[in-house]
């Protein structure tokens, strides 16, 4: 990642010619300790400047992120540095308790959240705004024309979408080729060793539908990096030396047995490799298929570092293979149907078809 530029250059159709990438975003959550956790000003900084300094391009935030200060702080940082920076944010999330209309993906509130973006980051326009959280609630017309308004507007340049259900993700690219609307360029969902659930809908789906994807929390809340343990299963409140980030996970259901047994491979391959569990869990995925760039979460300017030597890691087929066996989701139906010889079979018979794309 030393100074070099890097491309983007996994999306396809809609989304090939957004933008120029590293191949690893900057995740901008933990600038700020407002939620218990994450980097003080000094250190966030070490973080921007190393990231930049390595040849990053690409930092997320979000208008909630540490209550406004990842916004404020990015924003400081990249004075000067702008027009060599792909800044992404995302709105949905209740800005103020109490007021409805500070949340949610409707026209007021877009709107609302991207002037205070703009206002925070200190820019003329966004770069990439993502729907943050699916609401259930607005119309996916009023979402696309919203969006559609603030790219003709020059405000945002390019739109994406996360933590959405497949289905109303690719509704919403159907109507915005139909009506001749921004489309959307990425997607963005958590996925890793321990959470490929996104491998049943959304990432084909991304694929078909012209999506780049970015992965968040790569390393599963740092369960991959083998920081937790069988002691941390249950809670005990602020023993551990993570504090509230551990009983965020805990609460969440990010810490579970089954994650502690795929870390576990995780840290072999490790052994193995003379690499950290860290630098193991990120080669995976920059090495799947449909992956544009996994967003890494540092606190540290050492953790940063330590996470950037994943570019240098190359896993053996074996490896790969192992870490794949240890943490394959069940895909479900129709899936596992549709990917079995006798499906193959009720539609093939013993004929061979090929596809060339």
């Amino acid at each position: 990642m030393d100074g070099g530029q890097y491309h983007f250059d996994r999306l396809p159709d809609a989304a090939v010619d957004a933008f120029r990438l590293s191949p690893l975003a900057l995740g901008a959550a933990t600038f700020g300790t407002e939620w218990g956790w994450g980097a003080e000003k000094d250190e966030a900084r070490r973080l921007f400047d190393l990231y930049v300094e390595r040849g990053g391009n690409f930092i997320d935030t979000a208008v909630t992120y540490t209550d406004g200060s990842s916004e404020h702080l990015l924003g400081e940082f990249a004075r000067g540095k702008r027009e060599g920076l792909v800044l992404a944010t995302k709105y949905t999330t209740l800005r103020r308790e109490g007021d409805p209309n500070s949340g949610g993906s409707q026209r007021k509130n877009l709107f609302a959240s991207v002037e205070t973006s703009l206002r925070r980051l200190g820019t003329d326009y966004i770069d990439l705004l993502y729907l943050h959280v699916w609401d259930f609630v607005t119309p996916v017309g009023e979402i696309l024309r919203g969006m559609d308004d603030l790219v003709r507007q020059g405000k945002v340049l390019y739109v994406a979408i996360s933590n959405a259900p497949a289905w109303q993700v690719s509704r919403m690219q159907a109507i915005a080729d139909l009506r001749g609307w921004s489309p959307l360029v990425a997607l963005q969902l958590e996925y890793n060793l321990v959470e490929r659930t996104g491998e049943r809908d959304l990432i084909p789906m991304a694929r078909e539908m012209g999506l780049g994807v970015v992965p968040f929390s790569p390393l599963a809340g740092g369960v991959l990096t083998g920081k937790y343990g069988r002691g941390d299963l249950a809670p005990v409140g602020g023993s551990s030396d993570d504090g509230t980030r551990r009983d965020f996970n805990l609460a969440r259901g990010g810490i579970t047995e089954r994650g502690l047994a795929i870390a576990d491979v995780v840290k072999e391959v490790a052994r193995e490799l003379g690499r950290t569990p860290a630098q193991v869990g990120l080669a995976w995925v920059l090495r799947r298929p449909d992956v544009t760039a996994p967003i890494i979460g540092a606190r540290t300017s050492k953790q940063l570092e330590d996470n950037l030597g994943a570019l240098e890691v190359e896993l053996t087929g074996a490896q790969l293979a192992r870490l794949d066996d240890a943490s394959g989701p069940e895909l479900g139906s129709p899936h596992d149907l549709l990917a079995s010889g006798f499906g193959r079979e009720l539609v093939q018979g013993d004929m061979r078809v090929e596809t060339r794309r």
